[in-house]
Protein backbone atom coordinates (compact mmCIF):
# COMPACT_ATOMS: atom_id res chain seq x y z
CA UNK A 1 0.00 0.00 0.00
CA UNK A 2 1.32 3.46 -1.23
CA UNK A 3 1.19 6.77 0.61
CA UNK A 4 -0.05 9.85 -1.11
CA UNK A 5 2.86 12.51 -1.46
CA UNK A 6 2.38 16.19 -1.84
CA UNK A 7 3.98 16.76 -5.00
CA UNK A 8 1.99 13.93 -7.18
CA UNK A 9 4.49 10.38 -6.40
CA UNK A 10 4.37 7.95 -3.48
CA UNK A 11 6.16 6.72 -1.27
CA UNK A 12 7.04 3.23 -0.58
CA UNK A 13 6.10 1.47 2.59
CA UNK A 14 9.48 -0.80 4.11
CA UNK A 15 7.89 -4.01 3.02
CA UNK A 16 7.13 -3.12 -0.39
CA UNK A 17 10.74 -2.25 -0.59
CA UNK A 18 11.53 -5.63 0.43
CA UNK A 19 8.89 -7.24 -2.52
CA UNK A 20 7.07 -8.21 0.13
CA UNK A 21 3.03 -8.37 -0.55
CA UNK A 22 1.70 -5.45 2.02
CA UNK A 23 -0.02 -6.93 4.76
CA UNK A 24 -3.56 -6.32 5.60
CA UNK A 25 -4.99 -5.82 8.59
CA UNK A 26 -7.87 -8.06 9.52
CA UNK A 27 -11.22 -7.33 8.77
CA UNK A 28 -13.91 -8.08 11.81
CA UNK A 29 -16.83 -10.41 10.52
CA UNK A 30 -15.01 -11.86 7.90
CA UNK A 31 -11.88 -14.08 9.60
CA UNK A 32 -12.28 -18.03 8.84
CA UNK A 33 -12.98 -19.45 12.60
CA UNK A 34 -10.42 -22.45 13.35
CA UNK A 35 -12.79 -25.37 13.54
CA UNK A 36 -14.13 -24.77 9.49
CA UNK A 37 -10.81 -24.36 8.20
CA UNK A 38 -9.91 -27.30 5.85
CA UNK A 39 -6.81 -29.92 7.29
CA UNK A 40 -3.64 -29.92 5.03
CA UNK A 41 -2.87 -33.46 4.86
CA UNK A 42 0.63 -34.16 6.50
CA UNK A 43 4.07 -33.02 4.73
CA UNK A 44 2.14 -31.46 2.19
CA UNK A 45 2.68 -27.46 1.98
CA UNK A 46 -0.50 -25.00 3.07
CA UNK A 47 0.05 -22.83 -0.27
CA UNK A 48 -0.12 -24.85 -3.76
CA UNK A 49 3.72 -24.15 -5.85
CA UNK A 50 3.06 -22.74 -9.10
CA UNK A 51 3.65 -25.08 -12.16
CA UNK A 52 6.82 -25.04 -13.28
CA UNK A 53 7.72 -22.61 -16.08
CA UNK A 54 7.67 -24.22 -19.58
CA UNK A 55 11.20 -24.73 -21.30
CA UNK A 56 12.60 -22.23 -23.55
CA UNK A 57 13.22 -22.74 -26.70
CA UNK A 58 16.12 -23.41 -28.06
CA UNK A 59 17.98 -20.51 -29.87
CA UNK A 60 17.58 -20.15 -33.73
CA UNK A 61 20.80 -21.51 -35.39
CA UNK A 62 23.45 -19.01 -36.79
CA UNK A 63 23.72 -18.56 -39.90
CA UNK A 64 26.19 -20.12 -41.88
CA UNK A 65 28.92 -17.79 -42.93
CA UNK A 66 29.08 -16.58 -46.51
CA UNK A 67 31.34 -19.28 -48.47
CA UNK A 68 34.65 -17.11 -49.95
CA UNK A 69 36.48 -18.88 -52.59
CA UNK A 70 39.81 -20.02 -51.39
CA UNK A 71 43.10 -19.06 -53.25
CA UNK A 72 43.36 -22.17 -55.59
CA UNK A 73 39.29 -21.70 -56.47
CA UNK A 74 39.88 -17.99 -57.49
CA UNK A 75 42.71 -18.05 -59.70
CA UNK A 76 40.44 -21.33 -61.87
CA UNK A 77 37.69 -18.28 -62.37
CA UNK A 78 36.57 -17.73 -65.63
CA UNK A 79 38.32 -15.35 -67.26
CA UNK A 80 36.26 -11.98 -68.64
CA UNK A 81 35.20 -11.46 -72.18
CA UNK A 82 37.93 -10.39 -74.24
CA UNK A 83 34.96 -8.30 -76.32
CA UNK A 84 33.73 -6.68 -73.45
CA UNK A 85 37.15 -5.30 -72.66
CA UNK A 86 38.23 -4.32 -75.63
CA UNK A 87 34.81 -2.14 -76.36
CA UNK A 88 35.89 -0.09 -73.11
CA UNK A 89 39.33 0.34 -73.95
CA UNK A 90 38.09 2.31 -76.98
CA UNK A 91 36.56 4.44 -75.07
CA UNK A 92 39.98 5.78 -73.41
CA UNK A 93 41.14 5.72 -77.50
CA UNK A 94 38.20 8.43 -78.07
CA UNK A 95 38.74 10.59 -75.26
CA UNK A 96 42.46 11.03 -75.89
CA UNK A 97 41.48 12.33 -79.60
CA UNK A 98 39.76 15.21 -77.35
CA UNK A 99 41.89 15.13 -73.85
CA UNK A 100 45.80 14.47 -73.87
CA UNK A 101 47.30 13.29 -70.60
CA UNK A 102 44.43 12.07 -68.78
CA UNK A 103 44.32 8.44 -69.13
CA UNK A 104 44.21 7.36 -65.18
CA UNK A 105 41.08 9.59 -64.94
CA UNK A 106 39.33 8.06 -67.97
CA UNK A 107 40.05 4.51 -66.15
CA UNK A 108 39.09 5.87 -62.92
CA UNK A 109 35.47 7.08 -64.45
CA UNK A 110 35.18 3.68 -66.23
CA UNK A 111 35.54 2.01 -62.89
CA UNK A 112 33.24 3.85 -61.14
CA UNK A 113 30.76 3.21 -63.97
CA UNK A 114 31.73 -0.57 -63.71
CA UNK A 115 30.66 -0.11 -59.85
CA UNK A 116 27.63 2.14 -60.11
CA UNK A 117 29.82 5.00 -57.90
CA UNK A 118 30.17 8.16 -58.33
CA UNK A 119 33.71 10.47 -58.70
CA UNK A 120 34.85 13.60 -57.21
CA UNK A 121 37.31 15.09 -59.81
CA UNK A 122 40.01 17.79 -58.38
CA UNK A 123 42.35 19.36 -60.23
CA UNK A 124 43.14 23.52 -61.12
CA UNK A 125 41.18 25.33 -63.31
CA UNK A 126 42.20 24.17 -66.95
CA UNK A 127 42.88 20.82 -67.02
CA UNK A 128 40.13 19.46 -69.15
CA UNK A 129 37.99 18.48 -66.18
CA UNK A 130 34.17 19.57 -68.02
CA UNK A 131 36.02 18.53 -71.64
CA UNK A 132 36.80 15.17 -69.96
CA UNK A 133 33.15 14.38 -69.00
CA UNK A 134 31.23 15.49 -72.49
CA UNK A 135 33.84 13.81 -74.61
CA UNK A 136 33.22 10.11 -71.93
CA UNK A 137 29.62 10.78 -72.48
CA UNK A 138 30.32 11.09 -76.31
CA UNK A 139 32.44 8.04 -76.19
CA UNK A 140 29.95 5.80 -74.13
CA UNK A 141 26.78 7.40 -76.44
CA UNK A 142 25.27 8.44 -72.89
CA UNK A 143 23.20 11.24 -72.14
CA UNK A 144 24.86 13.98 -69.95
CA UNK A 145 23.91 17.60 -68.11
CA UNK A 146 26.19 20.30 -66.46
CA UNK A 147 25.42 22.49 -63.74
CA UNK A 148 27.40 25.31 -62.27
CA UNK A 149 26.94 25.27 -58.64
CA UNK A 150 26.52 28.63 -57.57
CA UNK A 151 25.90 30.49 -54.14
CA UNK A 152 22.11 30.95 -55.11
CA UNK A 153 21.34 27.78 -56.59
CA UNK A 154 18.57 25.93 -54.76
CA UNK A 155 17.69 22.14 -54.56
CA UNK A 156 14.94 22.50 -57.19
CA UNK A 157 16.80 24.13 -59.26
CA UNK A 158 18.42 19.90 -59.58
CA UNK A 159 16.23 17.91 -58.59
CA UNK A 160 13.20 19.55 -60.33
CA UNK A 161 10.17 20.91 -58.92
CA UNK A 162 6.33 20.90 -59.17
CA UNK A 163 5.13 23.54 -61.50
CA UNK A 164 1.33 25.34 -61.79
CA UNK A 165 -0.23 25.10 -64.95
CA UNK A 166 -3.26 27.35 -65.79
CA UNK A 167 -4.16 25.62 -68.68
CA UNK A 168 -4.89 22.62 -66.50
CA UNK A 169 -5.17 24.18 -63.47
CA UNK A 170 -2.39 21.22 -62.01
CA UNK A 171 0.80 20.88 -60.79
CA UNK A 172 2.81 19.13 -63.20
CA UNK A 173 6.38 18.14 -62.31
CA UNK A 174 9.24 19.27 -64.31
CA UNK A 175 12.56 17.12 -64.15
CA UNK A 176 15.61 18.95 -63.32
CA UNK A 177 19.15 18.35 -64.55
CA UNK A 178 19.97 15.12 -62.48
CA UNK A 179 17.75 13.07 -64.73
CA UNK A 180 20.58 12.01 -66.79
CA UNK A 181 23.17 9.46 -67.10
CA UNK A 182 26.12 11.43 -66.53
CA UNK A 183 25.48 14.73 -64.38
CA UNK A 184 28.85 17.25 -64.24
CA UNK A 185 27.50 19.19 -60.96
CA UNK A 186 30.86 21.78 -61.26
CA UNK A 187 32.21 23.73 -58.43
CA UNK A 188 30.31 21.56 -56.00
CA UNK A 189 32.15 23.25 -52.82
CA UNK A 190 30.82 26.74 -54.15
CA UNK A 191 27.00 25.67 -53.23
CA UNK A 192 25.22 25.82 -49.64
CA UNK A 193 25.17 22.76 -48.02
CA UNK A 194 21.57 22.45 -48.34
CA UNK A 195 21.99 22.46 -52.50
CA UNK A 196 25.06 20.33 -51.87
CA UNK A 197 22.60 17.50 -49.65
CA UNK A 198 19.99 17.59 -52.58
CA UNK A 199 22.32 14.92 -54.39
CA UNK A 200 22.76 12.84 -51.36
CA UNK A 201 19.48 10.97 -51.98
CA UNK A 202 20.20 10.73 -55.92
CA UNK A 203 23.41 9.23 -55.32
CA UNK A 204 22.48 6.48 -52.95
CA UNK A 205 19.00 5.76 -54.34
CA UNK A 206 19.19 6.96 -57.36
CA UNK A 207 15.77 8.62 -57.35
CA UNK A 208 14.15 11.76 -56.68
CA UNK A 209 11.71 12.65 -54.45
CA UNK A 210 9.36 15.68 -54.85
CA UNK A 211 6.10 15.76 -53.00
CA UNK A 212 6.36 12.76 -51.55
CA UNK A 213 6.30 10.72 -55.08
CA UNK A 214 9.97 8.55 -55.58
CA UNK A 215 10.88 9.55 -59.28
CA UNK A 216 13.73 6.77 -60.72
CA UNK A 217 16.63 7.80 -62.58
CA UNK A 218 17.56 6.66 -65.54
CA UNK A 219 20.66 4.33 -65.53
CA UNK A 220 23.35 4.45 -65.65
CA UNK A 221 23.80 7.38 -63.36
CA UNK A 222 27.00 8.91 -62.31
CA UNK A 223 27.74 11.89 -60.33
CA UNK A 224 30.47 13.68 -61.34
CA UNK A 225 31.53 16.21 -59.04
CA UNK A 226 34.42 18.83 -59.14
CA UNK A 227 36.33 20.99 -57.03
CA UNK A 228 39.31 23.08 -56.82
CA UNK A 229 42.07 22.81 -54.55
CA UNK A 230 43.37 26.15 -54.71
CA UNK A 231 40.65 28.93 -54.14
CA UNK A 232 38.65 27.99 -51.20
CA UNK A 233 37.29 31.80 -50.35
CA UNK A 234 33.49 31.58 -50.63
CA UNK A 235 32.97 27.94 -50.42
CA UNK A 236 31.05 25.12 -48.94
CA UNK A 237 33.49 22.29 -47.53
CA UNK A 238 31.77 18.55 -48.44
CA UNK A 239 30.48 17.53 -45.02
CA UNK A 240 32.33 14.20 -44.53
CA UNK A 241 28.97 12.29 -44.52
CA UNK A 242 28.84 13.22 -48.83
CA UNK A 243 32.47 12.60 -49.36
CA UNK A 244 31.49 9.25 -48.22
CA UNK A 245 29.09 9.01 -50.70
CA UNK A 246 31.58 9.39 -53.76
CA UNK A 247 33.43 6.30 -54.53
CA UNK A 248 36.43 7.79 -56.09
CA UNK A 249 38.53 10.70 -55.70
CA UNK A 250 40.71 11.61 -58.80
CA UNK A 251 43.33 14.15 -58.85
CA UNK A 252 43.96 15.99 -62.16
CA UNK A 253 47.37 16.93 -62.64
CA UNK A 254 48.70 19.42 -64.77
CA UNK A 255 49.43 18.11 -68.00
CA UNK A 256 53.96 17.15 -68.67
CA UNK A 257 55.56 19.47 -70.93
CA UNK A 258 55.13 17.53 -74.20
CA UNK A 259 52.02 17.10 -73.71
CA UNK A 260 51.12 20.50 -73.20
CA UNK A 261 53.14 20.85 -76.35
CA UNK A 262 50.58 18.63 -78.18
CA UNK A 263 47.34 20.58 -76.60
CA UNK A 264 48.70 23.88 -78.25
CA UNK A 265 49.46 21.47 -81.57
CA UNK A 266 46.05 20.78 -81.59
CA UNK A 267 44.14 24.05 -81.48
CA UNK A 268 46.88 25.60 -83.66
CA UNK A 269 45.37 22.79 -85.78
CA UNK A 270 41.79 24.04 -85.68
CA UNK A 271 40.89 22.04 -82.32
CA UNK A 272 37.52 23.80 -81.13
CA UNK A 273 36.60 22.13 -77.79
CA UNK A 274 33.08 22.73 -78.17
CA UNK A 275 32.91 20.23 -81.85
CA UNK A 276 33.67 16.91 -80.29
CA UNK A 277 32.33 15.26 -83.42
CA UNK A 278 34.97 17.63 -85.59
CA UNK A 279 37.27 16.16 -83.48
CA UNK A 280 36.76 12.81 -84.64
CA UNK A 281 34.58 11.35 -81.56
CA UNK A 282 32.24 8.42 -82.13
CA UNK A 283 30.68 5.97 -80.05
CA UNK A 284 32.00 3.24 -79.07
CA UNK A 285 30.48 1.82 -76.24
CA UNK A 286 26.80 2.02 -74.78
CA UNK A 287 24.73 1.23 -71.30
CA UNK A 288 24.08 -2.39 -73.00
CA UNK A 289 28.08 -2.83 -73.15
CA UNK A 290 28.35 -1.48 -69.26
CA UNK A 291 25.25 -3.33 -68.40
CA UNK A 292 27.32 -6.67 -69.23
CA UNK A 293 30.37 -5.76 -67.82
CA UNK A 294 29.52 -4.87 -64.69
CA UNK A 295 27.43 -8.67 -64.67
CA UNK A 296 31.31 -10.12 -65.55
CA UNK A 297 32.61 -8.02 -62.63
CA UNK A 298 30.16 -9.03 -60.30
CA UNK A 299 31.79 -12.77 -61.07
CA UNK A 300 34.91 -11.68 -59.95
CA UNK A 301 36.18 -13.88 -57.71
CA UNK A 302 37.99 -12.18 -54.26
CA UNK A 303 39.82 -15.15 -51.94
CA UNK A 304 39.39 -14.54 -47.96
CA UNK A 305 42.83 -13.64 -47.38
CA UNK A 306 42.36 -10.73 -49.88
CA UNK A 307 38.94 -9.76 -47.91
CA UNK A 308 41.40 -9.95 -45.17
CA UNK A 309 44.03 -7.81 -46.47
CA UNK A 310 41.57 -4.99 -47.76
CA UNK A 311 39.79 -5.39 -44.30
CA UNK A 312 43.34 -4.65 -42.42
CA UNK A 313 44.31 -2.04 -44.66
CA UNK A 314 41.25 0.24 -43.33
CA UNK A 315 41.16 -0.56 -40.00
CA UNK A 316 44.92 0.37 -40.05
CA UNK A 317 43.75 4.05 -41.44
CA UNK A 318 41.52 4.10 -38.23
CA UNK A 319 44.65 3.25 -35.77
CA UNK A 320 46.86 6.02 -37.44
CA UNK A 321 48.29 8.54 -34.71
CA UNK A 322 48.24 11.11 -38.14
CA UNK A 323 44.02 10.75 -38.70
CA UNK A 324 41.32 12.39 -36.63
CA UNK A 325 39.01 9.98 -39.19
CA UNK A 326 39.73 6.46 -40.80
CA UNK A 327 37.86 4.64 -43.81
CA UNK A 328 34.56 3.43 -42.64
CA UNK A 329 33.18 0.14 -43.31
CA UNK A 330 31.70 1.72 -46.68
CA UNK A 331 34.65 2.45 -47.66
CA UNK A 332 36.05 -1.24 -47.24
CA UNK A 333 33.31 -2.60 -49.31
CA UNK A 334 34.43 0.28 -52.15
CA UNK A 335 37.81 -0.77 -51.97
CA UNK A 336 37.17 -3.95 -52.86
CA UNK A 337 33.88 -3.09 -55.50
CA UNK A 338 37.17 -1.05 -57.28
CA UNK A 339 39.17 -3.86 -57.28
CA UNK A 340 37.46 -6.58 -58.46
CA UNK A 341 36.54 -3.92 -61.11
CA UNK A 342 40.38 -3.17 -61.68
CA UNK A 343 41.02 -7.03 -61.74
CA UNK A 344 38.44 -7.41 -64.75
CA UNK A 345 40.04 -4.70 -66.57
CA UNK A 346 43.12 -6.46 -66.29
CA UNK A 347 41.62 -9.65 -67.63
CA UNK A 348 41.52 -11.76 -64.88
CA UNK A 349 38.74 -12.92 -63.23
CA UNK A 350 40.18 -12.97 -59.20
CA UNK A 351 41.47 -10.35 -57.56
CA UNK A 352 45.17 -10.09 -56.38
CA UNK A 353 46.61 -7.78 -52.99
CA UNK A 354 48.30 -5.67 -56.06
CA UNK A 355 44.83 -4.86 -57.46
CA UNK A 356 43.93 -3.34 -53.71
CA UNK A 357 46.95 -1.51 -53.30
CA UNK A 358 46.27 0.16 -56.92
CA UNK A 359 43.06 1.58 -55.78
CA UNK A 360 43.73 1.67 -52.37
CA UNK A 361 44.67 6.46 -53.26
CA UNK A 362 41.51 6.96 -55.16
CA UNK A 363 39.62 4.83 -53.08
CA UNK A 364 40.32 5.83 -49.56
CA UNK A 365 41.82 9.38 -49.78
CA UNK A 366 38.65 11.30 -49.11
CA UNK A 367 37.26 9.21 -46.61
CA UNK A 368 40.49 9.88 -44.35
CA UNK A 369 40.65 13.20 -42.41
CA UNK A 370 44.22 14.60 -41.09
CA UNK A 371 44.70 16.06 -37.25
CA UNK A 372 45.62 19.24 -37.33
CA UNK A 373 49.02 18.80 -35.71
CA UNK A 374 49.68 16.71 -38.24
CA UNK A 375 48.76 18.89 -41.19
CA UNK A 376 51.25 21.51 -39.36
CA UNK A 377 53.98 18.90 -39.78
CA UNK A 378 53.81 18.62 -43.71
CA UNK A 379 51.92 15.37 -43.53
CA UNK A 380 49.29 14.58 -46.22
CA UNK A 381 46.59 11.99 -47.00
CA UNK A 382 48.45 10.50 -49.63
CA UNK A 383 52.18 9.58 -47.31
CA UNK A 384 49.72 8.50 -44.82
CA UNK A 385 47.97 5.63 -47.23
CA UNK A 386 51.24 5.10 -48.25
CA UNK A 387 52.50 4.37 -44.48
CA UNK A 388 49.41 2.45 -44.04
CA UNK A 389 50.28 -0.15 -46.97
CA UNK A 390 53.59 -0.19 -45.91
CA UNK A 391 52.97 -1.63 -42.54
CA UNK A 392 50.19 -4.13 -43.82
CA UNK A 393 51.54 -7.45 -44.00
CA UNK A 394 50.37 -8.79 -47.45
CA UNK A 395 49.01 -12.21 -48.20
CA UNK A 396 51.07 -14.36 -50.24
Amino acid sequence: MTEAHPTGSHVLRPDEERGEAPARPPVQGLEQPAHERPEQPAGQPSEQLPPPMPPSPAPAPMPAPTPVPSAADAASAPAPSADLRDRLGLVRAEVAKAVVGQDAAVTGLVIALLCRGHVLLEGVPGVAKTLLVRTLSAALDLDTKRVQFTPDLMPGDVTGSLVYDARTAEFSFREGPVFTNLLLADEINRTPPKTQASLLEAMEERQVSVDGVPRPLPDPFLVIATQNPVEYEGTYALPEAQLDRFLLKLVLPLPEREQEVEVLARHAAGFDPRDLHGAGVRPVAGADVLSRARAEVARVQVAREVLGYAVDVCRATRQSPSLSLGVSPRGATALLATARAWAWLCGRGYVTPDDVKALAHPTLRHRVQLRAEAELEGVTTESVLDTVLAAVPVPR
